[in-house]
């Protein structure tokens, strides 16, 4: 699935991919095709070939779960209640505080193998759940672990101003200005975070203390994203435009100011169908907006033991397209060339073009809407990555 222009998914036809250490030679249709000295020829049979998927927003490594939470929202207890009461995201940071850097990449690692094992090639993985330095330092530690000995592309977020932990309730700003200075310096020091992240709600951080920690984050020289518009409107996307944010993720709340900003900066919105469903919104993102403005729009799992434990890439694309009303093409985009675009990773990975990496998916499909029409089944067939 190339990106040519006026062909459904940009597909080709009886098409041939060349690679070599890794990286994409050529991909182009059978006939004319060069000849190369082949060391190996895989016959695909007909199959679909996609660039492998990226989940662009998780939360993978962390402690405990949240079960207990999820009954007491079924008996009516919403997200923010349960929130200011001590649940919701500082029971994972106790969890979280408390486990073993071993403990943590082995339960993370059982999540990264779900979605690995649904195509995924590329995920980032945000901290948040330490809330305080050394916590913060070992989530990334774990995560930059995962990179190096896992089969799959890891990009890693410091999320350090996920919540206001307990010890700084009522101090918000002195908590911010903490993320911003001697917790960033640590995480710049031993080269943990390609990106800073940041939750900019009524529940966690103002406007102003989010601009705080980004343009902390960009004197250091690193990307910034956002969670954004996901309970209410405080113009979080607007922010992260005006700031060059790679992404501004969730925004059930967006409204076409945010959306004008955002396509003029070329900001990705990163929609997480998965918090939607488990939390039982009803305000969908405005998806016809962006469309009509030109905003590239990327998905993930946002998998997360609060509000969407999910590890299901192909689920997503299903929920994208029944709960969001994209389309199955939107949807793929989704998680490969918007969500590369998501990360900074465009001219990496995301679509099947020369001197990109040799990231593949190879589908057991007819066509591929199936991909996104199909529930509970996984017609995966082959996984590769960096030419693997």
């Amino acid at each position: 699935m190339s990106p040519a222009l006026g062909v459904p998914y940009g597909a080709i036809a009886d098409g041939v991919i060349a690679a070599r250490a890794g990286r994409i030679l050529h991909v182009g249709p059978r006939a004319g095709a060069p000849a190369f000295a082949a060391a190996e020829i895989i016959d695909c049979e007909g199959r679909w070939i996609t660039p492998g998927l990226i989940d662009c927003h998780t939360h993978l490594v962390h402690g405990g779960d949240r079960a207990h939470e999820f009954e007491l929202r079924l008996e009516g207890a919403t997200y923010e209640e349960i929130a200011r009461a001590g649940g919701g995201i500082l029971s994972t940071v106790k969890a979280t505080r408390a486990a073993s850097e071993d403990a943590l990449f082995a339960s993370a690692g059982r999540r990264l193998a779900a979605l690995t094992a649904e195509g995924v090639t590329t995920v980032e993985i945000k901290s948040g759940y330490g809330l305080e330095q050394e916590a913060e330092l070992k989530q990334l530690r774990v995560a930059r672990r995962l990179g190096r000995e896992r089969p799959v592309t890891v990009r890693t977020s410091f999320l350090g101003a996920h919540a206001v932990p307990p010890e700084y309730q009522g101090r918000s700003g002195d908590y911010a200005a903490l993320v911003a200075g001697p917790m960033l310096d640590a995480v710049v020091a031993e080269g943990l975070a390609d990106a800073v992240d940041a939750f900019c709600e009524g529940i966690a951080f103002s406007p102003e203390e989010t601009r705080q920690v980004f343009e902390a984050a960009r004197a250091r020289g690193l990307a910034i994203k956002l969670h954004a518009e996901q309970l209410s409107n405080l113009h979080g996307a607007a922010l992260a435009a005006e700031m060059g944010a790679l992404s501004a993720d969730h925004l059930e709340y967006l409204d076409e100011a945010g959306v004008v900003a955002m396509a003029r900066a070329g900001t990705v919105a990163v929609v997480l169908p998965g918090a939607f469903y488990f939390l039982r919104e009803t305000k969908v993102p405005p998806i016809d907006l962006m469309r009509r403005h030109g905003v590239a729009i990327a998905l993930a799992t946002d998998a997360n033991p609060g509000s969407s434990p999910l590890t299901s890439p192909l689920l997503v694309l299903n929920m994208a397209c029944t709960l969001f009303r994209m389309t199955p093409e939107e949807a793929l985009a989704g998680l490969t060339r918007n969500a590369a675009s998501a990360l900074g990773l465009q001219d990496e990975t995301g679509t099947l073009e020369a001197g990109k990496s040799c990231d593949l998916a190879i589908w057991e499909i007819e066509r591929p809407a199936e991909l996104s029409y199909r529930i509970g089944f996984n017609p995966l067939h082959t996984r590769i990555w960096n030419g693997q």
